[in-house]
């Protein structure tokens, strides 16, 4: 290794639940390169990653590290690291045991600081990501965003000589998205080399000198950025023919019957305060049986206390004008009531998704609402888990181990699970989060061949332009006021 080089790998291999992550990879970063890591969900980049920063030990081969790299170490930022956390937190709660029955669990400023003690770096960081307002909240309580803001800022404070990035741009709104790309601009012209992991090539800031592209846990190729963008082969790789999918199973029968006419929901003027910070300010809305909406705004505007209030999660929504499937919320019915007419897909529900479970066996949980499957369950349900997941082009994958799928199959197969019951309401919480475009292209027309071919109505919350399913007709947007957000509902 020359003195120039930081980082070298020799025919590194990984093996994970006996299948190969990674093969026979050689590749070397040289001093002041900046480097992308491209390739579609499963061809092995989070893999890489894993071995690099040392999460995975039990690879094959060697790798060769600078003295700077050796001695300040690798940062590595990731969804699997939320995850990790959050399992954490969960094995850790005691609100049973609290007379307030509430744990908030560790907080956002104590994972940032990792046992260090707040400092003027801090404080910059803090204000710079914008999120002094949820220091002492606990990860659980905090958005997708925050999450990756959190985990962002606790890395840069460690001074890494290699930070990895995983798709940072997810889960933020726009102007985040803004400020994200000019604190990446600005570590880019840093001394920390920066590895960034890509699944398409709009993601990769202009800063990026270099790209290694990953198939199937092979190096597929690895040269300048320009080379790469004119590789037919890449580009073939990266934008494959779309999946066909399959006829949708005969609805589930359903315990509970609608009004015969009326609207799925409608909110009059519903206002939802914490102390004195007002988060929903009179909200009017209707969703009719032949709409789907989708539901925009920027982080932190509300959209999430929007949901909880129409899920029975949110205990705000007593004594107010809600009315849920034909009934007024108060009226009796239960949280379970309320919970059984939807099927939920959200990164909450994916990061905290319980692990060692076979994906048919994932599926049928959709049909206790459960996290994890402890139910007595029969051929009946596994047929319906089985006929959704050929629907959605996944049949190959129904004995597989959930655990070994790629994050974008896993995200399809929790859409599987949501369906499984045929639910009145499929409430998508930025579902093409952490995929790649093919993937991205595959879940919308999924959503797309639901709403068409079934009675289930689509609610669809994104921060993203352009990324919204054809089918959607009602728009519910929340615009920024000098007193707050206010709800904007277009048709």
């Amino acid at each position: 290794m020359t003195a120039a080089t930081e980082l070298q790998l020799h025919n590194v291999n990984l093996t994970y639940r006996a299948l190969p992550a990674l093969r026979g990879i050689n590749w070397s970063l040289q001093a002041g390169q900046q480097w992308a890591c491209l390739g579609p969900n499963g061809a092995g980049k989070t893999s890489l990653a894993r071995v690099l920063s040392g999460e995975a030990s039990h690879y094959s081969g060697a790798i060769q590290r600078s003295a700077r790299l050796a001695d300040a170490g690798v940062a590595y930022v990731c969804f699997e690291q939320a995850r990790a956390l959050c399992d954490r937190d969960r094995k850790l709660d005691d609100s049973e045991f609290r007379a307030d029955a509430s744990d908030p669990g560790t907080t956002v400023q104590a994972v940032i600081l990792n046992g260090r003690a707040a400092d003027e770096r801090f404080d910059h960081w803090v204000a710079r990501l914008g999120i002094g307002h949820i220091l002492q909240r606990g990860l659980r309580y905090i958005s997708t965003g925050e999450m990756r803001k959190t985990l962002l800022i606790r890395a840069i404070l460690g001074d890494p000589a290699l930070l990895i990035l995983d798709s940072p741009l997810d889960g933020l709104d726009l102007a985040s998205q803004g400020e994200m790309r000019r604190v990446i601009d600005e570590l880019l012209h840093s001394r920390i080399s920066l590895l960034m992991l890509c699944r398409q090539f709009d993601d990769i800031p202009a800063g990026i000198s270099h790209v290694l592209v990953l198939d199937d846990g092979r190096l597929m190729a690895s040269a300048s950025r320009a080379e790469i963008e004119s590789n037919p082969e890449v580009q073939a790789l990266m934008n494959p023919p779309a999946a066909e999918l399959g006829t949708l199973p005969l609805p589930a029968p359903r315990p509970y019957e609608l009004p015969a006419s009326g609207p799925l929901l409608q909110l009059r003027n519903v206002s939802v305060r914490y102390g004195e910070l007002e988060v929903l300010r009179d909200v009017n809305w209707v969703l009719n049986r032949d709409q789907h909406c989708c539901v925009s705004g920027p982080n932190g505007c509300g959209k999430t206390t929007l949901l909880s209030l129409i899920t029975g999660d949110n205990h705000k929504a007593y004594g107010q004008d809600i009315t849920l499937f034909g009934l007024r919320r108060g009226s009796g019915e239960s949280v379970w009531d309320i919970k059984q007419k939807y099927g939920q897909l959200d990164t909450q529900l994916h990061l905290n998704y319980k692990r060692g479970m076979r994906v048919v066996e994932v599926v049928v949980s959709g049909f206790f609402d459960t996290i994890g499957l402890y139910d007595d369950w029969g051929d009946a349900q596994r047929d319906t888990a089985d006929q959704w997941l050929s629907a959605l082009g996944l049949a190959q994958f129904s004995r597989e181990s959930f655990d070994a799928l790629s994050f974008g199959l896993q995200r399809m197969v929790l859409l599987a699970r949501a369906m499984v019951k045929s639910p009145i309401i499929l409430l998508l919480d930025e579902p093409t989060l952490g995929l790649d475009g093919h993937h991205r292209k595959l879940m919308l027309r999924a959503i797309d061949h639901i709403a068409v071919n079934s009675d289930t109505r689509i609610i669809f919350v994104s921060h993203s332009a352009g990324e919204t399913p054809a089918c959607i007709n009602q728009h519910l947007r929340f615009e920024p006021t000098e007193r707050g957000f206010e709800v904007i509902c277009r048709e």
